[in-house]
């Protein structure tokens, strides 16, 4: 290790273990899965990204070695750790310098967003020279005046190649396709045990394994609008999901979009109906709940019972404001009749 060591500095990465692993150091072939945590900061102690509270959750990175990462270093120093090892990686700008864009991914994707939201479609080299916003003004900031880097590494699990299902991003065009339609049943199954939270993750991985196809692809092209009409189901699912743990916003730019696209969808009516209806448009629900029973005549029970639904929470709140300010008026009028006869 020691040997090793010098050579990581040598080459512009200097190591210092925080808390040694356990076991012995793994041969880490191509393909082998890594599951770790992170926390990438500047020299002078800034913390930039940390797994642990990023996205408000504690998630780990998953790595699959030799897919060509953006960030080669993190495969570099990752094969030096033991399980279960802590440590502290410095590297100078040349190892640092795509991490910008390597830290908009990952903070997309703990948002919910495609991984790619926000990129040019261009190298990370070309994307780095064109002054292109990432969207985060300390990224903006790295992507001008780059500088060297602290990366914490805390290497939880090693897996060998064979031993687990490869993530989406690491898998070829077609193995993608093929995944889709079995990542879509394991939501459903999710979403009908109540596992409502899992089933829009599985969701989601899904549009994001499409939406990655779909860039290959000009717009309005055939296979591209062959991916479109299959993100489309999902999305819907997806919106179910995100309207049941009330993400109505989501829902109704979501649903907007499919609607744009497909002006008889009927489904996406309902779901914005229901959503426009949680956020009190009354006006637009009842605009997109006539268009569900014009584009279904058979949902007209099921319509009428949404909107007695939301007529009942209108009037519910309308009472409750009322209570509200007859409470005010009556306060203000005893304050006044205790000042008059003070």
């Amino acid at each position: 290790m020691e040997e090793l060591a010098i050579k990581l500095l040598a080459e512009g990465i200097q190591k210092k273990v925080v808390s040694p692993g356990k076991g012995e150091l793994s041969t880490f072939p191509h393909g082998t899965k890594v599951i770790f945590h992170y926390r990438s900061s500047l020299c002078d102690g800034t913390v930039l990204d940390d797994s642990r509270t990023m996205g408000g959750r504690s998630k780990p990175m998953e790595l699959i070695l030799g897919k060509k990462f953006k960030l080669a270093v993190w495969e570099r120093v990752i094969a030096t750790m033991r399980e279960e090892e802590v440590a502290d990686f410095t590297c100078d700008v040349k190892h640092t310098a795509l991490y910008p864009l390597v830290s908009q991914s990952l903070r997309n994707i703990s948002a919910g967003k495609d991984p790619l939201e926000g990129q040019r479609h261009c190298c990370g080299i070309a994307q780095i020279h064109s002054h292109h916003s990432l969207g985060h003004c300390d990224l903006d900031q790295l992507q001008a005046n780059p500088q060297p880097l602290v990366f914490t590494l805390e290497l939880m699990e090693v897996l060998t190649p064979g031993s687990f299902r490869l993530d989406i991003w690491a898998m070829t065009d077609e193995e993608k396709l093929e995944v889709v339609p079995q990542i879509h049943a394991e939501g459903n199954t999710l979403y009908n045990k109540g596992d409502v939270k899992e089933a829009a993750e599985k969701y989601h991985n899904a549009i994001a394994c499409l939406k990655n196809l779909q860039m290959k692809e000009r717009p309005g092209d055939a296979g591209w609008i062959k991916l479109d009409l299959m993100i489309m189901p999902l999305m819907l699912n997806y919106c179910q999901c995100q309207l049941v743990q009330g993400q109505y916003y989501e829902v109704l730019d979501h649903c907007s979009s499919i609607i744009s696209k497909d002006e008889d969808n009927m489904k996406a009516y309902f779901k914005r109906a229901k959503a426009h209806a949680a956020v009190w448009n009354e006006t637009e629900a009842r605009a997109d709940f006539a268009k569900v029973v014009e584009l279904d005549p058979s949902l007209g029970l099921s319509v009428a019972k949404e909107l007695r639904a939301m007529e009942e929470r209108i009037h519910s709140k309308e009472k409750e404001e009322k209570g509200r300010y007859k409470s005010l008026f009556s306060y203000d009028s005893n304050a006044l009749a205790t000042a008059t006869t003070g």
